[in-house]
């Protein structure tokens, strides 16, 4: 591959967005999903691929918008289901942020984990009860990671076939 391939330097920029894009499902501060179709709108606006490249591009559109849906809604309706208030999980995201400047890597999770409990605890006035409710703020964070990473490898495959393809 020399440097003056154009559509060779673009797959590359482009697998390298989407790559930075699913490490972006666990790394904080990487917008997952839009780098990911980032990646595919670069491929197909400089890429030189054929028409197809269209479909693929509007494929990957409908599958960063529904995941980044699907993300909010889905692990939010299993936490009103269990009773978890919209508070207690704003208190564990600002203790998260606070977390991952003062412990880098693993402060977001200790302080998500921390903030929701330490929100529910006053909530509920009691540990037994103030667990529960953050195991399963814990898990909705893990379900909404998922399903971000579930999307990305879907646009991946995409563009992949799109690749392979046109």
């Amino acid at each position: 591959m020399s440097l003056t391939d154009t559509q060779a330097v673009v797959s590359v920029v482009a697998a390298l967005a989407i790559l930075a894009g699913l490490a972006g499902v666990v790394v904080p501060g990487l917008p997952a999903l839009p780098l990911c179709w980032g990646g595919v709108l670069v491929w197909a606006l400089f890429g030189g691929a054929g028409p197809g490249r269209w479909a693929v591009l509007a494929a990957a559109t409908v599958v960063a918008a529904g995941g980044t849906v699907v993300k909010y809604l889905w692990p939010g309706r299993n936490l009103r289901r269990t009773g978890v208030p919209t508070s207690s999980l704003l208190a564990g995201g600002l203790l998260g942020l606070v977390g991952f400047f003062v412990i880098p890597v693993v402060g977001l999770v200790i302080g998500f984990v921390a903030g929701v409990w330490g929100a529910e605890r006053l909530r509920l006035g009691s540990n037994q009860l103030a667990w529960p409710a953050t195991v399963q703020a814990l898990k909705a964070a893990g379900l909404s990671m998922l399903v971000e990473f579930l999307a990305g490898v879907v646009i991946a495959a995409l563009w992949v076939a799109g690749l392979l393809l046109t």
